[in-house]
């Protein structure tokens, strides 16, 4: 008989080790409390978490959810070590669809499966959940983490979050009746690919032969992995007060599907989002990977955002108005189109 056996097998013998757990939450704690909120104490340990859509100002609110990953982003920054951003990536792309629909966000949760919990890596992960939700102002009011051996090998983990958002009910968008031919195309610049197409960009590293620790050959003073690390902008804080204005008619997430399956999303059918691919440069990295694999342009525009994060539609005669409000807001806006009749 074992020694384990005789004394009686224990769970850290399985490789699940409680205590890790239980200390990764109290490592967690004080990151949740900085993302407090009107509506939310963000007290962690309970079997879930509250929220007072009351105390958050909503009289007829309708609730918005969105749930995302990462996607094989992760992929590059468990190989590089480079942990710190990528939860603010796991925030934004969740926060970011529930605003397409005109919500703000309000509350998140994320969950980190992995083979043996690793508190130091943990706390940086986290760390970057907790960034990307006060750029969201949005509160962090639970997770889980869980520790399934057998599941995952060596480093390797998953990331997934979930988001609620509220907003009242006549600003619910699209406004998809108010939209016409005419209506301009605002634009908001990403940051770099965000978290979309990196199935493609790892393959298109591989054939290059670089390695990820290799200095960037589109962003001159970073790594190649610290270039493509870049973490997804978070569009609440330029939008939010835009839509409560009402003057937002439409909003498109240019996520997977990128610039060709996205905008349609947010407009009628008899409707087309006339994009003016002129209006501005392909950013280095997305020139990159097209000629380093020869990307036909479709199937760039088709995988990636192309150096747009979002779309709006808005009134002709608001354009102007809006992106100087955006421009003072810290983002890089521009009208991109136009709404047209769909050709018969």
């Amino acid at each position: 008989m074992t020694e384990s056996l005789k004394n009686g097998l224990t769970y850290a013998q399985a490789g699940v080790d409680i205590s890790a757990g239980n200390a990764l939450v109290e490592k967690i704690k004080p990151l949740a409390r900085e993302t407090s909120r009107s509506g939310a104490d963000t007290g962690l340990g309970g079997f879930g978490g509250a929220f007072d859509l009351k105390a958050a100002g909503y009289n007829d609110p309708i609730l918005i959810s969105g749930t995302d990953g990462v996607g094989t982003k992760l992929r590059i920054a468990i190989d590089c070590g480079q942990l710190d951003s990528i939860g603010i990536d796991l925030v934004a792309m969740c926060v970011n669809d529930i605003l397409a629909q005109g919500a703000e966000p309000l509350f998140f949760l994320d969950y980190l499966a992995c083979a043996s919990l690793n508190p130091d890596e943990a706390i940086k992960i986290i760390g970057g959940v907790a960034k990307g939700c006060q750029l969201a102002n949005c509160a962090l009011i639970g997770g889980e983490s869980a520790e399934m051996p057998g599941m995952y090998a060596d480093k390797d983990f998953d990331l997934a979050g979930f988001s609620v958002g509220a907003v009242e009910r006549g600003a619910l968008l699209p406004k998809e009746d108010s939209m016409k031919a005419g209506d301009a195309i605002i634009a908001l610049g990403s940051s770099g690919p965000h978290s979309n197409g990196y199935s493609m960009i790892r393959k298109v590293v591989e054939q290059s032969g670089l390695d990820w620790s290799a200095l960037s050959p589109f962003d001159n003073g970073s790594t190649l992995s610290q270039s493509l690390l870049t973490p997804t902008r978070i569009y609440v804080r330029a939008l939010l007060p835009q839509i409560r204005k009402g003057v937002i008619k439409g909003l498109a997430h240019i996520t997977g599907g990128g610039l060709i399956e996205n905008p349609p999303r947010m407009m009628p059918e008899q409707l087309v989002a006339a994009l003016d691919y002129s209006t501005w440069e392909l950013p280095p990295v997305f020139d990159w990977l097209q000629s380093s694999a020869g990307i036909s342009t479709h199937e760039l525009r088709r995988t990636f955002n192309c150096g747009i994060g979002m779309l709006a539609v808005v009134d002709a005669e608001n354009a102007d108005g809006i992106i100087q409000d955006l421009s003072s807001a810290g983002e890089i806006a521009w009208q991109v189109g136009e709404l047209t009749d769909h050709p018969s």
